[in-house]
């Protein structure tokens, strides 16, 4: 008897062109709505018996349903999770991969929102609109044209720590708009690529030394989390300005408030937090020369629907037995063909095969 994938997943999928373009392509396809505010119990019995996992942003899903090696063991039939967007520091990919579960991501989707949005906080740290429009709002103004003068984007020296998608895109707006020198800390990229990607590759220390604005632009892993500490940040010009728009973690929140209270660095503009939401009264909300917004850097109605396009496209491609276009894990892809073959009776093929 022919077994009927099965694809569950949280709530809402950014866009509801997901879910439509994945029933219309996949005829057949048991698609499960799930609400977290569901019992356990009901939640696990779509779980257990899923092939798919289309997962909801890492803030708005309880760590009981991360795809980790609770989850793996309990999802038997289990064959791919795919992220929302183009992070997947929630999953256990090392896990995935032994048990022959894909994972794949939306890289690229966000890069255009994420970018604008980067720039925005380089332009209102840099210009110190927040300053402004905080003293106006006062009960006791400050009209002054003088008090807070700001200063161009125009031949400054940007330094971006990660050049992939969002990276590069940040690099050639900066570049071509602004004509900013642009310089890249990125240990997989050569430096022809980063040539390619409007930018100089350069060590970190140089980066941070020579920058008048550090962008944070990589993935959180083990390798990058905490790489940005209090050293870190008194290498930086004085003056200068922090932003991230990446993941917490990769740099220390005591750090960058001790660098912002001792006027090492000129202010910080954050979209990421280590905690999300920060606690109240946390000293980097409270800091007069930092500005943040609820990690919603890739919240764009444009956004939401090239990740949501881009999520279904690839189950699209995993239900019709084909390899997903943004596979994050290509050693697990082995096992899992041959444990997809056993549950459908068809072995995937690779891309171009």
């Amino acid at each position: 008897m022919p077994v009927t994938p099965k694809l569950v997943y949280f709530e809402h999928w950014m866009d509801p062109e997901g879910p439509r373009h994945v029933e219309e392509k996949i005829l057949g396809l048991e698609m499960v709505r799930l609400e977290m505010n569901q019992s356990p119990d009901s939640i696990w019995k779509h779980m257990e018996t899923a092939h798919g996992y289309q997962m909801l942003p890492v803030t708005e899903t309880k760590s009981d349903y991360f795809p980790q090696k609770i989850l793996i063991e309990k999802c038997p039939n289990l064959l791919c999770v795919s992220s929302s967007g183009a992070g997947y520091d929630q999953v256990d990919v090392e896990a995935c991969t032994k048990a022959g579960i894909l994972v794949v991501n939306q890289a690229g989707a966000n890069a255009e929102s994420v970018a604008q949005h980067t720039l925005g906080l380089m332009l209102v740290l840099s210009k110190q609109i927040i300053q402004s429009d905080r003293a106006i709002r006062k009960k006791k103004r400050d009209w002054s044209r003088w008090t807070y003068m700001g200063a161009e984007l125009t031949g400054r020296t940007l330094g971006l720590i990660g050049l992939g998608n969002i990276g590069k895109r940040v690099a050639k707006i900066c570049r071509d708009v602004f004509s900013m020198r642009v310089l890249a800390f990125d240990p997989f990229l050569s430096e022809n690529e980063c040539e390619n990607r409007c930018a100089k590759k350069v060590t970190l220390t140089e980066l941070l030394t020579q920058s008048d604005i550090v962008s944070i632009h990589c993935p959180l892993s083990e390798s990058s989390r905490g790489m940005i500490g209090f050293e870190e940040f008194k290498k930086m010009k004085s003056g200068a300005f922090f932003i991230s728009t990446a993941r917490g973690g990769i740099h220390d929140e005591d750090a960058l408030e001790r660098a912002l209270s001792n006027n090492l660095i000129g202010g910080a503009g954050l979209d990421v937090f280590e905690i999300e939401p920060p606690p109240v009264g946390h000293p980097i909300l409270l800091h007069p020369n930092t500005i943040v917004s609820p990690h919603n850097a890739g919240i764009t109605s444009d956004c939401l629907y090239n990740m949501s396009l881009s999520a279904a496209q690839q189950w699209v491609q995993i239900f019709s037995a084909k390899q997903p276009s943004l596979l994050v894990n290509p050693k697990a892809w082995e096992l899992y063909c041959e444990r997809f073959e056993n549950m459908f009776g068809i072995r995937p093929r690779k891309n171009g095969g």
